[in-house]
């Protein structure tokens, strides 16, 4: 299926160092109505963010000079741009760190084409839209739908795109509870079948460091046990 108007101006950096992977990635992608540029090492991935700003980056894990993490970690220094991560791991671990270093997705290699084209696809279109068609405002707490900006007490919060999908939709239903296979379907556009719950408990961890005084103790995401998260307003 050939990807939308708004997916058909999206420029996306594939970097692999194996060339039959992005070989095969870019001529997908590219069919798929994507702008494609590459890159076979970490260090020019790094120079191509940096110089062409690209909309997505899909982020192979192991890579020569500068590993996938490694990059992940500077991408998040200077640019708030969407991470899908590649792997060929299959420890959970490995998953978890890709999150916790601000990957919005990851797919685990062996893949599909197709699979990872409709990964772009549904990064790209939650980091694009606004959530929140109004300000959001809760006892300190504001989030900007149209600007995807988030205050605390008057101060910036910088979060990743995902984490402020995250965060917008649990807020814009107060109290209510969702399960983290709700949440996968309705925030990451993909079923528990496809992917990790535990893709869930990272966000919720990492925003909870970020907005909570004090995380293990969290005033705003409150754990519902055996069933899932609500927001407190």
């Amino acid at each position: 299926m050939p990807g939308n108007s708004s997916d058909s101006t999206a420029r996306v950096l594939v970097v692999d160092d194996e060339p039959m992977v992005r070989e095969v990635v870019v001529a997908y992608l590219e069919r798929e109505g994507f702008a494609v540029i590459e890159a076979a090492d970490g260090r020019t991935a790094l120079d191509l963010i940096n110089s062409t700003h690209p909309d997505l980056v899909v982020l192979d894990v192991m890579l020569p000079q500068l590993d996938g993490f490694s990059v992940l970690t500077e991408v998040r220094k200077a640019i708030d741009v969407p991470v899908i991560l590649l792997t060929a791991r299959t420890e959970e671990t490995d998953r978890v760190l890709g999150l916790e270093l601000g990957a919005d997705d990851y797919v685990v290699k062996p893949f599909s084409p197709r699979e990872l084209a409709a990964r772009v696809r549904s990064v790209l279109r939650r980091t694009r839209q606004s959530p929140a068609p109004s300000l959001l405002e809760f006892d300190g707490l504001t989030i900007e739908g149209a600007t995807r900006e988030v205050r605390l007490d008057g101060e910036a919060i910088e979060l990743t795109p995902k984490e402020f999908d995250l965060l917008a939709f649990l807020a814009a239903s107060p109290r209510q509870v969702f399960s983290r296979g709700q949440l996968l379907e309705q925030v990451w556009d993909s079923s528990p079948d496809y992917q990790d719950p535990s893709t869930v408990t990272v966000h919720v961890r990492r925003l909870r460091q970020k907005i909570e005084a004090d995380p293990d103790a969290p005033r705003w995401i409150a754990t519902v046990w055996g069933v899932g998260y609500r927001f407190e307003p």
